[in-house]
């Protein structure tokens, strides 16, 4: 008899109530995913400047350059004249009395507009710009003019759109003593 108790005694034992547990996964789950923070990641498509040689002296010279250095940056079209100069303006009062300085991008938004209609009255819409820039240059003044260059906010029909500007970005370095060419 003891025998027969025992097996009993194994066999209860190895009933397990998952009940309990499952009610659990069923609330935290739908909890959980509700609670998640979703982010927004954005990819940009860059490329590195052609090589001289790979395309025509021609189209060389109609490229766009935006220059990043230290005093601001420069717009030069075609590559390596000077088409206009932006200086940094001051933001705000930092530690030490020190000013802390950033491009003005809504000048800059406003000449790439102008190039831009102007480029096009000559059937020569161009969707690239080369950025040539400074070795020490802030990752966010890069981001910003990325930005900047990319689109600007216009109203069309009583509703507020990105027009494209420049969407395709190319990297180069800036040669030393090569501010506004």
């Amino acid at each position: 008899m003891s025998y027969q108790n025992r097996q009993r005694a194994a066999a209860e034992q190895a009933d397990l109530d998952i009940t309990p547990f499952m009610n659990l996964m069923i609330v935290l789950v739908p909890v959980l995913l509700l609670s998640m923070v979703f982010t927004r990641i954005t990819i940009i498509d860059l490329q590195l400047p052609e090589a001289a040689g790979s395309t025509s002296e021609a189209l060389q010279q109609q490229q766009v350059e935006l220059v990043m250095s230290a005093e601001g940056l420069a717009v030069n079209f075609p590559e390596g004249v000077l088409l206009r100069s932006i200086p940094n303006i001051p933001l705000a009062q930092g530690e030490n009395d020190s000013e802390q300085v950033q491009p003005d991008y809504d000048v800059l938004v406003s000449v790439l507009k102008e190039l831009k209609r102007h480029l096009r009255s000559k059937d020569a819409d161009r969707r690239s710009i080369n950025f040539l820039v400074q070795e020490d240059t802030p990752y966010a003044s890069i981001i910003s003019a990325m930005d900047a260059v990319r689109a600007y906010e216009t109203v069309v029909a009583a509703s507020v759109v990105d027009a494209e500007l420049f969407p395709d970005i190319a990297f180069a370095d800036l040669p030393d003593g090569a501010f506004g060419s």
